[in-house]
């Protein structure tokens, strides 16, 4: 009589998952956890980290990380690497970061390979030295009032492709925020692809560009939102709009004491090979086609927090070739734990 091979814990996680009972799969793999199972304890301690379809626990979500990465687990090093830079659940450390990324590339997990190489690009012996990072090129104005800035150099050719490959199999259509309903819903007013990175996506060299981003415009990096990669194919856009949240969405008062406003925006372009697809910026009269690996930021709200409506802007469409950028929003006020500065440049 033959005999049945009993499904790994990871195994019924995903069917359960795939038929709704998310409570079985947090079970299931609580089970592997208990057992042993380094995966599915890292897919536990992600879960729990941001409440995936699971209670929101993050410190005991990174507790389990922590074990994983400490027992082996090639993406949980990877993971570490990501909150010990951005300070979440530990001690905020650029030193313990580098280190669980040179773990995780030891295990062979690949993005950690991808992101030394690009970290030791041109450096002396391939010594890996993060000061760069948190330097900013120097900023040039399009627009002094309301500021408007760009800034050459702002990312390597390799850092663009990096992005690039990494987004690229995880585009989906791109969302506006519904206020009313509290969620993001496919509108007509935009047509791109965006790929987000949350706490649990979100790399070493991700944390990198923030505090890069967090140096050229002032704002603290623990006040960003999760990054994300828009791609813009021929004909599609993103019509003229604002970034702030605006006074006139129901809750306007709930969500700014939520989450703040939304007071600048900043976008690096990682490619340029395309006809079109400029940045509009229509109140002020004129439009920017950055080049790759420059940066651009805008500020979206005056020093009182309320909007500054010069700020309308749009993503033109390409009439040729496909448009890569990284958009990231900077909030008023935390949108993580907090994290203390970079340490100064020696």
């Amino acid at each position: 009589m033959s005999q049945t091979t009993p499904q790994s814990p990871l195994a019924q996680a995903a069917q359960h998952d795939a038929a709704g009972r998310h409570h079985d799969a947090i079970d299931a793999l609580a089970r592997g956890t208990s057992a042993g199972d380094l995966a599915c304890m890292t897919q536990l301690g992600k879960r729990l980290l941001v409440g995936d379809r699971a209670p929101a626990l993050a410190t005991e979500g990174a507790r389990f990380l922590l074990e994983a990465a400490m027992k082996g687990e090639a993406e949980a090093a990877a993971r570490m690497a990501a909150l010990s830079a951005l300070g979440v659940c530990c001690r905020q450390s650029w030193t313990q970061a580098l280190h669980w990324l040179a773990v995780a590339a030891e295990r062979r997990w690949q993005p950690a390979r991808e992101q030394l190489q690009i970290l030791a690009e041109g450096a002396a012996d391939a010594r890996i030295d993060l000061a760069g990072w948190w330097v900013s090129p120097p900023a040039r104005e399009l627009s002094a009032d309301p500021r408007v800035r760009f800034l050459d150099s702002f990312i390597t050719a390799a850092g663009c492709e990096w992005l690039i490959s990494r987004a690229r199999n995880r585009l989906t259509r791109a969302r506006v925020y519904d206020p009313v309903n509290r969620q993001d819903v496919i509108g007509q007013t935009r047509t791109n692809s965006v790929a987000n990175f949350g706490l649990t996506e979100v790399e070493l060299l991700d944390v990198l560009l923030q505090a890069k981003m967090s140096s050229a415009c002032g704002v603290p990096m623990n006040q960003m939102e999760a990054p994300a990669v828009l791609h813009y194919a021929v004909g599609e856009e993103a019509v003229n709009h604002y970034d702030f949240v605006n006074p006139a969405a129901p809750d306007y008062a709930g969500e700014i004491a939520r989450n703040g406003q939304r007071i600048v925006t900043f976008l690096v372009y990682l490619n340029d090979d395309y006809e079109g697809g400029e940045t509009s910026f229509p109140t002020l009269g004129f439009s920017h086609k950055g080049r790759r690996g420059q940066g651009l930021f805008f500020v979206n709200a005056h020093a009182d927090m309320q909007p500054d409506r010069r700020m309308l802007h749009a993503g033109r469409p390409p009439r040729r070739g496909e448009k890569w950028i990284v958009s990231q929003f900077i909030r008023s006020r935390a949108t993580l734990m907090a994290a203390p500065p970079p340490p100064p440049q020696k």
